[in-house]
């Protein structure tokens, strides 16, 4: 039986659910294969893994700017090398694991499991084949470090494979399968048992609006937003996710009354049900995290792009625009003006939806796992 170690790292939701996605098909969908899910940062150091994880958090929340800066000035430099060499010193905490397992085949969502890895592989402490697999709509060259020793490289889309060529990694290595993400966005869902569970009308736009969940990154705009949705929502009907930021559901409901717009917007907790309101749902509003955008692509929904976080998800947003599937609101942008002429266009939000197709790779999580596992 082979041994697959999967590795994430607590730094956004995505590095997990992208993990998940592929230990759950591999657990479900193979035979003789022996596959375990693992926290690297965690299980390397707990207290550093907490405090990096609080760090990214707040920075995130509170002054994006920052995130901002070191995510770019992390892609060479003096940051860049301390980054990879204080990954470096952690890998030798990780050998323990991984000369206990003796995996075939290690697979990473996250940069620092793949350069742990990779440092373990070029001293010969390890002979793993190493799977990255990049989460970002946009490369960063903290993936690449130690690339002579990582196997395959997945990658959303092919300007990415384009950008690996360049930066002398082999083309064989380079699979253009999309992000993984959970087989439940691949389900049919019937539209009515949907829409009565949710309380919601037939036969108008569905607009599904993600509020920035638990830390409500950049909730000023995010409710003016919200308001500009609300004061346009006569022709629609909006369904805002506050996920477990309690304060940002009773901001949503406060605008709702204001409004008078209860018959057309639905404000929700947390919710589990996500792949069902994005089948009923004919545009998103929402960060462009990598996860999110992925499962708005498999579900074949346009998006309105708010609050991204500097670095990577603005390099996201940059791209979908270019793409034609999104449309980004920024800080000086008319939002009344983006959504009426959005709306007053028949054909704007159906180019849109073409668009997504040009993208989508719904089977991007079978896929993966059928290449390295083929190859093991």
């Amino acid at each position: 039986m082979k041994k697959v170690l999967i590795f994430y790292a607590s730094y956004g939701g995505g590095h997990l659910n992208a993990a998940k996605s592929i230990y759950e098909c591999m657990l479900n969908c193979y035979q003789n294969i022996d596959v375990e899910l693992i926290d690297c940062m965690k299980y390397v150091n707990k207290t550093i893994e907490k405090v990096t994880t609080a760090a990214y958090r707040e920075a995130a929340k509170k002054a994006p700017w920052v995130w901002g800066k070191i995510y770019n000035d992390s892609q060479k430099g003096p940051l860049a090398h301390l980054s990879s060499r204080s990954n470096k010193i952690m890998a030798i905490k990780l050998l323990k694991l991984l000369r206990e397992k003796n995996p075939s085949l290690i697979v990473s969502t996250h940069p620092f499991g793949s350069q742990m890895c990779s440092y373990l592989k070029r001293k010969g402490k390890i002979q793993s084949k190493i799977a990255t697999i990049m989460t970002d709509f946009a490369p960063h060259d903290q993936w690449l470090v130690g690339h002579d020793f990582t196997d395959f490289y997945f990658v959303a889309h092919q300007k990415m494979k384009d950008y690996l060529i360049y930066k002398n990694i082999p083309e064989d290595k380079i699979f253009v399968t999309g992000i993984p993400l959970s087989n439940r966005f691949l389900q049919k869902y019937n539209r009515k048992e949907i829409l009565n569970e949710f309380n919601l009308q037939d036969n108008i736009k569905n607009i599904l609006f993600f509020g920035g969940g638990e830390f409500g990154l950049g909730k000023t705009r995010t409710f003016e937003i919200f308001e500009s949705f609300v004061k346009s929502s006569s022709n629609m009907q909006i369904i805002a996710i506050a996920g477990k930021n309690e304060k940002m559901k009773l901001a949503f409901e406060k605008i709702v009354d204001e409004n008078n717009a209860k018959k057309n917007v639905r404000v929700l907790e947390f919710t589990n049900k996500v792949p069902e309101l994005m089948s009923i749902s004919d545009l998103v509003v929402t960060k462009p995290g990598g996860m999110t955008t992925t499962e708005s692509l498999a579900s074949n929904l346009p998006m309105i792009i708010i609050n991204p976080i500097p670095g990577q998800e603005e390099e996201n947003a940059e791209f979908l625009e270019e793409k034609g599937i999104a449309i980004w609101i920024k800080k000086n942008s008319d939002v009344t003006q983006i959504l009426t002429d959005l709306f007053s266009n028949s054909h704007k939000l159906e180019e849109m939806k073409e668009n997504t197709k040009l993208l989508a790779k719904p089977n991007s999580t079978k896929d993966i796992c059928d290449i390295l596992l083929k190859d093991l």
